[in-house]
C-alpha cells in the first residue's frame, strides 16, 4: 500500500480492499494556553469518507472534551490543546465505527440522512452496498451537531468526490460543510460482523488451486457440433431466463425470452461465421437493429454468446467490436459480469483460465486496471449467485497479484 494511505477500515489488512483513505496528520501550534493542533488534511480524510470535515473535527472535540474551530476558505481544521496523531486516529476509527461503516455489512458506502420523527429527529446511515439502513446512537454529543447541520445531500448520478484522496475509496454522500461550534465527548459503541470474510476466503482458497501451475497445462478445443450449438444456446436462454440483466438505466424488466438482450444473444449463437471481422460488423448492426448497441448490458449477452472455449484466442479477434461496444466503467462492469455467466453457467472448466481471460481483454484495452482490481477484490450476487462470483474472482488472484505487482515496479522506477 502507498505511504500515507491506508484502509478505511485499519482492522482489514487486505491489499486490495477498496476503501481507502489518506493517513491522518497534525501539527501543533502556538504555546501555552494558546496551544492548538492543526489537522492538516482533514478535508481529503472526509471526502475519502463522504463526510464533511466539520464532522470529523467536531467529534474529536466531543471525545477529547476540546474546544474546535473551522476555517473553511483557507482549509484549516483546529482542535484546541496538544494532541498526539495517534490517538486522533484511533479517535477516526471511533468515529467511522460510530457514523460511516453500514452496521449491517460494515461496509463504509453509506450516507446520513436526518430523518424527523414527530418533535425528534433520527440519523441514520443508508447504505449503497447492502440497502440497510442503520441508526446512529443519538446519545451522542455529535448527532446534535449533525441534525443542526444536515449534510448536502449528493446531486443523482454525481457520488461525492471520495476518489481524489485514494484509488478506489467508497463512501456515500455527505457533500456541505456546516457552521462551527464546540463541545464535549462520549464513547463509541460496538460493531458488527465483518463483510470482508468472502473477500479473505479468495485469498486464502487461492493458493489451494494453484492456477498458474494449470493454466500451463490446460488445452481447449471448441466443439462446434450442431448438438454443442443447441446446448449452448440452451445454456444462453437459460441464463437469461434464471438470472435477471436488471433494467436499473434502460427501463423495464430484461430477462424474458423475447427481450432484446435474448434475441441477440441468440441470434449470435445461430449465425457463426469464419471471419472474425464480418461477424463482428453483423453483430454490430443486428444490435443497433434491436436498439441495444449502446446499453452496457448488451456486453453481459455478448461475452455469453459470442465466446467459446476458446475465449482467450478469440478475444483478440473480435477487439475491434468490443473497443467500439466498451465506452464507459459501467460497460467494463457488465462484460466482466458477462466473464461471470460465462464461467458458472456454460464453461466451469475453463475457471482456471480467468486470469488469462483478463489478461486478454487487459491487453485490447477494453478492461481497466481499476476495474478489474475493484472487481476482484468484491464478491456480488448481481450476475451470479454468491458462491460462483466468489470461484470466479479467486481464479481471477494471479492476474490481480500480476496487476499488483506491475504497478510497484512503475511507483519504483
Amino acid at each position: 500500500m502507498a505511504a500515507g494511505i491506508v484502509n478505511i477500515r485499519r482492522d482489514v489488512d487486505d491489499k486490495f480492499y477498496r476503501y481507502r483513505m489518506p493517513l491522518l496528520t497534525t501539527k501543533i501550534e502556538g504555546k501555552g494556553n494558546g496551544i492548538k493542533t492543526v489537522i492538516p488534511n482533514m478535508s481529503d480524510v472526509a471526502r475519502a469518507l463522504s463526510r464533511p470535515p466539520t464532522y470529523t473535527t467536531k467529534f474529536f472535540g466531543c471525545e477529547l472534551g476540546a474546544q474546535t474551530t473551522f476555517d473553511e476558505k483557507n482549509d484549516r481544521y483546529i482542535v484546541n490543546g496538544a494532541h498526539d496523531a495517534n490517538r486522533l486516529r484511533e479517535l477516526l476509527d471511533v468515529f467511522i465505527e460510530k457514523f460511516v461503516l453500514c452496521k449491517s455489512c460494515k461496509n463504509p458506502e453509506t450516507e446520513l440522512i436526518v430523518l424527523k420523527n414527530g418533535r425528534q429527529e433520527e440519523i441514520i446511515r443508508d447504505c449503497k452496498a447492502c440497502g440497510e439502513r442503520t441508526g446512529v446512537d443519538m446519545r451522542h454529543k455529535l448527532t446534535t451537531f449533525i441534525v443542526k447541520n444536515p449534510p448536502v445531500k449528493a446531486k443523482k448520478g454525481k457520488r461525492a468526490n471520495a476518489g481524489d484522496a485514494a484509488a478506489g475509496v467508497g463512501g456515500g454522500g455527505g457533500g456541505g460543510s456546516p457552521e462551527p461550534t464546540a463541545e464535549g465527548g462520549d464513547t463509541p459503541d460496538a460493531g458488527a460482523e465483518s463483510d470482508d470474510e468472502l473477500t479473505r476466503k479468495i485469498k486464502a482458497e487461492a493458493a489451494e488451486l494453484n492456477t498458474e501451475t494449470k493454466l500451463a497445462n490446460e488445452d481447449w478445443s471448441a466443439d462446434t457440433s450442431p448438438e454443442a450449438v443447441k446446448q449452448r444456446v440452451k445454456a444462453l436462454e437459460a441464463s437469461m431466463a434464471a438470472t435477471a440483466l436488471g433494467g436499473d438505466d434502460d427501463g423495464g424488466s430484461d430477462d424474458d425470452a423475447n427481450s432484446p438482450y435474448a434475441q441477440l444473444g441468440k441470434w449470435i449463437e445461430e449465425h457463426p461465421d469464419e471471419d472474425a471481422k464480418a461477424r463482428s460488423l453483423a453483430i454490430y448492426k443486428k444490435a443497433e437493429e434491436l436498439g441495444i448497441e449502446k446499453k452496457h448490458k448488451t456486453l453481459t449477452v455478448l461475452v455469453q454468446a459470442l465466446f467459446t472455449a476458446n475465449i482467450v484466442s478469440e478475444i483478440e479477434k473480435y477487439g475491434a467490436l468490443l473497443t467500439k461496444m466498451v465506452t464507459s466503467e459501467k460497460h467494463q462492469k457488465s462484460l466482466l459480469g458477462g466473464v461471470e455467466r460465462f464461467i458458472g453457467f456454460s464453461h466451469p472448466d475453463l475457471l482456471p483460465a480467468v486470469p488469462k481471460i483478463l489478461m486478454a481483454f487487459y491487453q485490447i484495452d477494453v478492461l481497466d486496471e481499476e476495474v478489474i482490481t475493484q472487481w476482484g477484490t468484491h464478491v456480488s450476487k448481481k450476475y451470479v449467485d454468491k458462491d460462483t462470483s466468489k470461484k470466479v474472482r479467486k481464479a481471477s488472484e494471479p492476474f490481480l497479484k500480476w496487476l499488483e505487482e506491475a504497478d510497484s515496479d512503475e511507483d519504483e522506477e
